[in-house]
């Protein structure tokens, strides 16, 4: 129970990685606030059947939305320990074809959403831990339609870095995770972008290149989460943390013995 006592906000809980995050920090302690927007939010909620779940449905690109948010979180549980900014979006498309809205609508959520889901929660935090959701994607490696999510997921270690040097005098760690290719909806949805016809085929290859022959799982990267959390890890921050399964290891995919 490495989260007991701690109060969690969890952005973009109600499925994929924040869903893996939610499911660990309860079963570690926590008690978890999650934001979220999607209309899986009640059934999440009714599955998860805890009560130390507090859902609020918020738009994170809504500031107002989320500031009032985070005063009822810390109404509901008398303080903010832990900030998950987990909340992303991607829609592949190739930069010459980009539209404005299609930018915006990453660079809102995913750098401005997080932006404003941090500024909100500080007033609340005497000390604990923020965790970015990053990517591979960006600061690593990218593919071709992903310009705008790159972007926005290379900033975010940035805001990291930056943030962690403000933060650090008041007890208060900052770090972001990198996942590679974990099995969620997203991934299941950019694999339909890549191939309308045969989405199994890219998720077949994308595992085959993996290292480790697979994809990562939601309850994996919650269990980084949850180190990052906790006091386990109380002399690390700034940091951006890698979850792949050795995917950005090979130079080559056909050299070596």
């Amino acid at each position: 129970m490495k989260l007991d006592g701690k109060v969690a906000v969890v952005t973009g809980g109600a499925m994929g990685n924040g869903l893996g995050i939610v499911k660990v920090f309860l079963k570690e302690g926590a008690k978890v606030a999650i934001l979220d927007y999607s209309e899986q939010l009640e059934n999440t909620v009714r599955q998860l059947n805890s009560p130390n779940v507090y859902a609020l449905k918020v738009d994170i690109r809504d500031k107002a939305r989320v500031t009032s948010a985070m005063k009822m979180v810390f109404e509901k549980f008398g303080n903010i320990s832990v900030v998950v900014n987990n909340a992303g979006v991607c829609q592949l498309e190739k930069f010459e074809n980009m539209t404005d809205e299609i930018r915006d609508f990453h660079f809102d959520i995913n750098i401005k959403g997080t932006w404003n889901v941090t500024k909100a929660a500080l007033p609340y935090m005497a000390s604990g831990s923020i965790i970015n959701l990053s990517s591979v994607t960006g600061p690593m490696v990218a593919d071709s339609g992903e310009v705008a999510y790159a972007t926005t997921k290379a900033a975010l270690i940035g805001f990291t870095k930056g943030l962690a040097a403000e933060l650090v005098d008041k007890n208060i760690r900052v770090n972001a995770i990198m996942p590679g290719y974990i099995m969620t909806p997203m991934v299941e949805n950019m694999a339909k972008l890549s191939n309308g016809e045969n989405p199994q085929s890219v998720i077949d290859g994308i595992s085959k290149a993996i290292p480790m022959k697979r994809m990562g799982t939601i309850e994996e990267l919650g269990n980084l989460a949850a180190f990052l959390a906790s006091d386990e890890s109380s002399y690390i921050t700034a940091q951006g943390i890698v979850i792949d399964g050795g995917s950005t290891l090979p130079e080559t995919m056909t050299m070596g013995v």
